[in-house]
């Protein structure tokens, strides 16, 4: 939107009020005029300059850190007969391999305009409900621990719902943009969105993965929420989702199981059933104390607790690297998801409405998924088959993370771009 535009769409007061905003937001990332190629704040060469180069040390120390304990998680699984025909660094090199992929599709990704995924959001949303469809079809789909979440590529196992939650989060941020206007009213703004993300948990459900269809469901209840829906017409959607959570609980066995194993982990009737994962994890916690035991130096990760490389990895750090350790990856996913969400706020700040949007979706799946994980781990929340963002062992999601961030870092260049006065 051209200054001409906005200056007959707006009042004098309200293009005040917009200048002063934006000239704040400018400050507040320091981002300052060019000059002989180098930016004025602090001598850093403008090449540089053009991103959240914090952003990416914080993500990068995660990814690094998240090497490190799928190596020490996984070292051990040869000597467990299911895992026999394996190496002792099989899922070091498999996590490598994901990682140097996801890397480079970050890269690839850092190149597109924001104004291709708002272009295309509505395709790559169906693309992920006909993956979301594939995986169920048998002989396609792969069938791991009962769960048909898989399609298998040869490089890796691709899992649909990672692409569906960055998905959901473009094609809510289009749709508000699109219903803006209509914002008030439930039926015309509220109600498609909802059976879009219904549809979208009948099929997850159908895998089953419930704790994808939880991050789902949250990714769209926080873009309407943030785009202006009617902060009524929020909570009743809210309260009819959970209702929802509650009556598949109540009729589902498995998950009424894990529910009352999670209320009472240390009952004799589930210690050695559905809650062998959180005991185990909770004397992972226990041992680990202030400092850990070392690098290393985890006894739980020698078959006692199950999936200690991708679900449960948090608690091979609490064992190894302490309450310290744990406390620091706790810091970083706090100062990562509100580093996202502040990126979103200041383009919506310059009028990027759907860029805006679609950023703080990712930051509630970052932020959500990672508080699961983390819940989970601790015996804060019921057990749940999510992984821990950039971390946990899984090439689909070190991928669709990747992706994710990298759109994010695009949508800060663009932000940073407009605020010297160029163009996105």
């Amino acid at each position: 939107m051209t200054a001409g535009q906005l200056a007959s769409r707006w009042s004098p007061a309200s293009w005040r009020a917009w200048l002063l905003a934006r000239r704040e937001a400018a400050q507040a990332l320091g981002a300052l005029p060019v000059r002989d190629g180098v930016s004025l704040r602090a001598g850093v060469p403008a090449r540089l300059a053009g991103f959240d180069q914090t952003l990416v040390a914080v993500a990068v120390a995660l990814v690094a850190l998240g090497v490190v304990m799928v190596y020490s998680a996984s070292v051990a699984l040869p000597d467990n007969p299911r895992f026999s025909r394996y190496a002792p660094m099989h899922f070091l090199n498999r996590h490598l391999f994901s990682v140097g992929l996801a890397f480079v599709m970050g890269l690839a990704v850092l190149q597109v305009p924001i104004a291709f995924w708002e272009k295309h959001a509505s395709r790559i949303f169906i693309a992920a409900l006909v993956l979301l469809l594939v995986v169920l079809v048998p002989g396609v789909g792969r069938v791991v621990n009962n769960s048909r979440r898989w399609i298998p590529l040869g490089i890796m196992n691709f899992q649909p719902s990672e692409l569906a939650k960055l998905a959901i989060a473009m094609y809510a941020a289009s749709y508000m943009v699109r219903k803006m206007d209509v914002k008030e009213d439930f039926f015309r703004a509220v109600w498609p969105m909802a059976l879009a993300t219904a549809f979208v948990g009948a099929l997850l459900l159908r895998q089953p993965d419930m704790g994808a269809f939880i991050v789902i469901a949250t990714i769209a209840m926080g873009i309407l929420f943030l785009g202006g829906v009617n902060a009524r017409m929020f909570f009743l959607i809210a309260a009819v989702i959970v209702a929802t959570f509650g009556l598949i609980i109540a009729f589902d066995e498995l998950r009424r199981g894990r529910i009352l194993a999670y209320l009472d982990p240390w009952n004799p009737a589930y210690a050695q059933g559905k809650a062998y994962q959180l005991t185990h994890s909770l004397i992972a916690f226990g041992r680990g104390a202030i400092f850990g035991q070392g690098l290393g130096a985890s006894v739980e990760k020698l078959h006692y607790l199950p999936e200690a490389h991708t679900d449960f990895l948090l608690a091979v750090i609490g064992e190894e690297l302490g309450f310290v350790g744990v406390a620091g990856v706790i810091a970083a996913f706090f100062w990562l998801t509100r580093r996202i969400v502040a990126i979103g706020r200041q383009a919506i700040a310059l009028d990027r409405v759907f860029a805006g949007l679609m950023v703080q979706g990712i930051g509630i799946w970052m932020g959500f998924q990672s508080f699961i994980n983390m819940g989970v781990n601790l015996g804060v929340l019921p057990t749940k088959g999510l992984t821990l963002p950039l971390m946990s062992y899984g090439g689909s999601a070190i991928l669709m993370n990747f992706i994710a961030l990298a759109i994010v870092l695009r949508v800060d260049v663009e932000n940073r771009a407009l605020m010297r006065g160029g163009r996105a």
